[in-house]
Order: C-alpha cells, then structure tokens, then sequence
C-alpha cells in the first residue's frame, strides 16, 4: 500500500485526491503510517481511505502538507477545532503554529487621505498604520514636473519635458505629494502632473488624482468609512478607510535526510515567519 502513488481519501464523506509523498511529509504522523496499514483509524473501502473527522477543516491541512505553511481566509475562526484536527493526524508542527493564534489573526487596518485644494494646487497627505501599505502605494504614485512660460501655456504641456520628483516621506507610515501649477520668477509657472500605477495617465487637476487615489484604494480592498471636513478654512477634507489584512503565512521548517523516508519529521517548535 505504500507504494502508491495516487492516494484517494474520504474524510467526513469529502473526498480528497493526493500523492502519496504529501501525505508522507511528516513519516511519524498518522497520515504517513495509514500508507503502510499502521493505523486501525483509517478504513479501505472500495480503495479509497475513510476516516470519520471534519473534511472541512481537513482542506486546511491538506494545504499545509503541501505548501508547509498556514495561510487562512480572513473569515476563519475555528483556530481551537483546526489545532485539535492537527493533534488528531499528529502534525504537530501544524499544531504548534495554530497555538500561535495572534499570528495568524487578521489585523486592522486604517489609513486616512487628506485633501486640500488651495487655488491653482491641490495637497495630500496619506497616512497609513501599516507602513508596508504606504511603502507599496508611494512606488505606485509617481509626481512629474516642468517648467513652462505663461505665453505657451494653450500649448498641451504633457508634451513637453516632464522630470520625475520623489515623493516627501516625514516618516514610515506616511506620504505627501501636490499637483497642479504654480508661477515661479516671471511670468514662468511649475506645473506637477500625477501618475498612478497601474494608471498611466499624468493628472493636473487634483480633483481628477484625488478621484483615481480613492478608486485605487477601493481596489486594493480598502473600504470607506467616513469623510469629514477637517477645516474649513483651509478646505481640507479627509477621507478615512479600513480593511482587514490577512498576515504573512506562518512556515514549517522541515529537515531533509539522506535515509528512504526522504523527509525527518520535523520538530516542534521550529517555526519561522513566512515571506
């Protein structure tokens, strides 16, 4: 029987379909001994393994032999049931991530975008809890300039030359950066035009950047929760969002062997945060 390639599985009355190396991953565990007969748990009908536990929970753990990480939907909750599950087949290492259960929770997250248009210029100032976020959105927000005289300003200024400038960054967990024009010596005037990935249009007029951020962030899975007024004087206006964010899938190192089980088990404890 342990020279079966293609294991068939009934769990609950769900049905699974895997090599039989997934299932030997860990050679102590039950799994890797219900190959060989060494497990009265497992019964074989009609050639297919029947154990009587919860096939739904079983879909997590099937993942976890084959991708040795623990990555779970941001809806689960049944952390206690999946441990038992784990220390029911005798993964251990599995159980050992789900006891680290604040590491594999969802976590909110809140970011705030404030929006002020002064005159022929418009102002913003996004800030972020997770610095990861504001670091990912400031490589998506690119500022282009120019310098023009007031006399050629009919002509279409994306035409001319436009530089790229790096975005102000007061700290980790935020980011500033205006569009619009702004007369310097003479009668010459700085023009900033806006781009964001995976947009490619250059924006100049804010209402027009600040409508494309929003809908930018509506897409990456944020959601509006309030939009105030922050001053009125100044006109500015902030638009706060949240979401819940999934964390970095928990890893399993496991040790390789030059014996036949190819894979040593692995010991608990040895647990690692996943890229």
């Amino acid at each position: 029987m342990s020279n079966r390639e293609v294991v068939a599985l009934s769990v609950g009355g769900v049905r699974f379909v895997t090599r039989a190396s997934t299932l030997q991953q860990f050679p102590e565990s039950r799994l890797a001994r219900m190959l060989s007969d060494g497990d009265q748990e497992f019964k074989l009908l009609n050639g297919e393994f029947f154990v009587d536990r919860d096939g739904t929970l079983f879909s997590y753990i099937m993942d976890f032999l084959r991708t040795l990480q623990v990555s779970l939907p941001t809806d689960f909750s049944d952390y206690q049931r999946l441990q038992r599950e784990a220390e029911f087949y005798e993964l251990y290492p599995l159980a050992d991530l789900l006891s680290q259960e604040h590491l594999l929770k969802p976590r909110l997250e809140i970011l705030e975008v404030l929006f002020s248009l002064q005159e022929t210029q418009a102002f913003f100032w996004i800030f972020g809890s997770c610095s990861t976020t504001v670091e990912t959105l400031a490589e998506q927000v690119t500022v282009f300039t120019g310098q023009e005289s007031g006399e050629r300003w009919k002509s279409p200024f994306t035409s001319q030359k436009l530089i790229p400038l790096p975005l102000e960054r007061p700290s980790h967990h935020d980011m500033v950066f205006r569009c619009g024009t702004d007369y310097s010596a003479g009668d010459h005037f700085v023009a900033r035009y806006v781009s964001i990935k995976p947009d490619n249009r250059k924006l100049i007029n804010g209402t027009n950047v600040l409508g494309l951020l929003l809908d930018t962030l509506l897409k990456d899975g944020f959601r509006l929760i309030s939009t105030r007024m922050v001053s009125s004087e100044g006109k500015i206006e902030c638009y706060s969002f949240e979401r819940m964010k999934r964390p970095p899938a928990l890893t399993i190192t496991v040790n390789q062997t030059l014996g036949n089980s190819g894979v040593a088990q692995a010991k608990r404890g040895q647990v690692q945060k996943g890229k």
